[in-house]
């Protein structure tokens, strides 16, 4: 039987934690390598195939025979099969740069690219996401989410002010971080929801919210109450950003934005750079999302706002859109309890 921790010398525990996380990193290294490994060799497999085809005029039976003869020869190993063989050279065919497989593709799991190769055709927008899966470590099915919401032509594309209102070196970090529309389709509400209740269905979602807002978003809380003037007043959803350092601020509409709400916005940020900003923090970023919003309404409200803001539009999956069938199973605003969850700002429950 193991001894007790405590009946070890002093120091032990701290020296034990510190060997767990480098076996940890060790393990991490080593299956990167592993796959990085694989995803050469079924690049080189590809590209083999992709040559014999195109200069000695082979058919897809070689395909088949290959298949059967490597399964024979190398019967522990998966991976052989006649469709693999045939991701394999789609795999060299869709990548010819063997620097790219080095730098980006291949250091994904194959079934990411699988997922690139059969949903996306065009060159820079297959990279773009490939990319995106390395910087932020997406599964499969993540993935597949980002591409089918077509996340590279949503991405930087709120109307903000942050060019003005924020220092170059984290204006540019900002725009890329916002969004428009953002694609709160995880869950089937009625068109004529209210905006607490909205609030209270992201809350209740918060994972599938946090991987819409993006990587380094850490939720803090909703309803974040602020007292100005012997008045209280409440911020929708209040987040906090590790990269931008920032607290950022969500306001949301149920309806078309207006030019009051640029207003209220920056009347909160001024509040919560007073009242919640830590040392060290910048100044908190505002963000009104709208079921709806005309660009030049925005640009003129924002005009000669000095805070951080920006606005976008939100899509919702409205129930009554759905078949009846479909529409009966998934959770409406009614049947989503009321909650609040706490984190500290930079507590890694980003996605």
């Amino acid at each position: 039987m193991g001894r007790n921790i405590s009946d070890m010398p002093k120091g032990y525990g701290p020296w034990l934690a510190g060997l767990k996380a480098k076996i940890r990193e060790a393990r991490l290294r080593t299956a990167l390598a592993v796959n990085t490994e694989l995803m050469g060799l079924y690049w080189r497999i590809g590209q083999e195939i992709l040559d014999r085809q195109e200069r000695d005029g082979w058919g897809t039976k070689v395909v088949d025979r290959l298949a059967m003869d490597l399964r024979a020869e190398f019967a522990g190993m998966h991976g052989f099969s006649r469709a693999n063989l045939l991701y394999m050279r789609a795999f060299a065919e869709a990548w010819p740069d063997p620097t790219i497989v080095q730098r980006v593709v291949g250091r994904l799991p194959w079934g990411q690219n699988i997922e690139l190769l059969t949903k996306l055709k065009d060159p820079a927008e297959r990279l773009w996401y490939a990319e995106a899966t390395l910087e932020h470590g997406w599964s499969r099915p993540v993935l597949a989410t980002q591409i089918q919401t077509q996340l590279r032509d949503r991405q930087g594309k709120a109307i903000t002010n942050f060019d003005r209102a924020l220092p170059p070196e984290a204006s540019d970090l900002a725009q890329q971080l916002v969004k428009d529309p953002y694609q709160f389709d995880f869950m089937a509400l009625s068109p004529d929801i209210k905006e607490r209740e909205l609030e209270r269905a992201l809350v209740t979602r918060v994972k599938d919210l946090l991987l819409e807002m993006g990587k380094g978003f850490a939720f803090i809380g909703n309803q974040h109450h602020l007292e100005v003037g012997g008045q209280d007043w409440y911020v929708d959803l209040l987040f906090y950003h590790r990269r931008l350092r920032c607290l950022i601020a969500v306001d949301l509409k149920i309806g078309a934005f207006q030019p009051e709400h640029a207003g209220k916005m920056n009347f909160y940020l001024a509040a919560l750079d007073e009242q919640d900003r830590e040392p060290g923090d910048n100044p908190s970023i505002g963000l009104i999302l709208c079921r709806e919003r005309n660009r030049v309404v925005v640009e003129y409200a924002l005009r000669s706002v000095t805070s951080p803001i920006g606005v976008a539009e939100y899509k919702l999956l409205v129930a009554e859109a759905l078949p009846a069938a479909l529409a009966e199973a998934l959770p409406t605003s009614e049947d989503l309890e009321p909650g609040m969850t706490l984190l500290p700002p930079g507590q890694d429950d980003d996605t």
